[in-house]
Formats: structure tokens, C-alpha cells, sequence
């Protein structure tokens, strides 16, 4: 009898492009599959985005670039820095990927 080692992953099997605050699906479902420098095997897939998932990422940035205009720097700087931060923790993580 074979017994297969389960091994639990932190990443999810599919990733969309990150636009507007959500996860959507690249328009024309196109992925690549995303390989994990460390083993060489799949780690998941990514979307194969094209020139209409740029438009709608560059309408989604051109409607925040407003909101975002009237942070104050210091807030500004507070989110890099928590961003920066959190890469710093999970550099191990990321190293997969």
C-alpha cells in the first residue's frame, strides 16, 4: 500500500490580479503556472494577464490616485513601513514563491 505524504501549503492553487481592492480573474482566464524556485514544481498558478487586465488595473490606480493624493505623508510612510514590515516577516515564505 502507498501512502502519500500530505504536505499542507500556505499559498492557494490559483491567484487572480489584484485590481481595485479584489481578486479577479484575468479577463481572458489565461494562467501560468508558477513554479517554486526551491523544487522546480508547481506552486500554484498566476493569471497570463493581458492589455485589457492593464486597462482595468490602470482605471482601478486613476480612481484611487485621489484618495491615496490626500493621505497625509506620515499615513503614507505608516503604510509602506507596515507593507515593508510584514515582507521582512515572511521572507522565508516568500523565498518559495
Amino acid at each position: 500500500m502507498l501512502h502519500q505524504k500530505i504536505v499542507e501549503s500556505p499559498f492557494k492553487l490559483k491567484y487572480g490580479n489584484y485590481i481595485g481592492g479584489e481578486w479577479r480573474e484575468p479577463v481572458e482566464g489565461k494562467y501560468f503556472e508558477n513554479l517554486t524556485p526551491v523544487t522546480g514544481g508547481k506552486l500554484c498558478d498566476i493569471p497570463r494577464s493581458n492589455e485589457k487586465d492593464v486597462n482595468l488595473a490602470l482605471d482601478a490606480a486613476h480612481a484611487a490616485k485621489e484618495k491615496w493624493g490626500r493621505t497625509s505623508a506620515a499615513e503614507r510612510s505608516n503604510i509602506l513601513m507596515k507593507i515593508a514590515q510584514r515582507m521582512e516577516d515572511k521572507l522565508e515564505l516568500l523565498a518559495q514563491a
